[in-house]
């Protein structure tokens, strides 16, 4: 089975063909819209032939497709506590990821 090692806005990820990849939030992402993974670093046949980059594989791609444009991770309390001046302060956070489904590999 083919696999590759993308570069999408500073973090890496290791995909396969029909895969479903959590990203980052893409702004202009619309559901069933293609994407195309262009920062290809590494890509692999599975039968041991193996294409690694100086830091990218010349004219390889990574295609998908959005599955769910906008999906919320879990909630994440942040609370800074200083025993004995009764303060306390309390955020929260929840990061926002888009579902892209991984559809070819083209190794280039």
């Amino acid at each position: 089975m083919n696999t590759a090692v993308i570069r999408d806005r500073g973090k890496q990820y290791r995909v396969q063909e029909g895969q479903v990849l959590e990203i980052d939030l893409m702004q202009d992402a619309k559901d069933g819209a293609a994407v195309t993974f262009d920062e290809v670093l590494l890509t692999s046949n599975g039968e041991g032939e193996v294409k690694v980059g100086t830091p990218k594989v010349d004219g390889a791609t990574v295609s998908g497709t959005v599955t769910k444009a906008v999906h919320k991770g879990k909630k994440i309390d942040v609370v800074h506590f200083r025993r004995r001046k009764d303060s306390m302060s309390k955020i929260g956070h929840r990061q926002r990821y888009t579902h892209v489904k991984i559809t070819g590999i083209n190794a280039g």
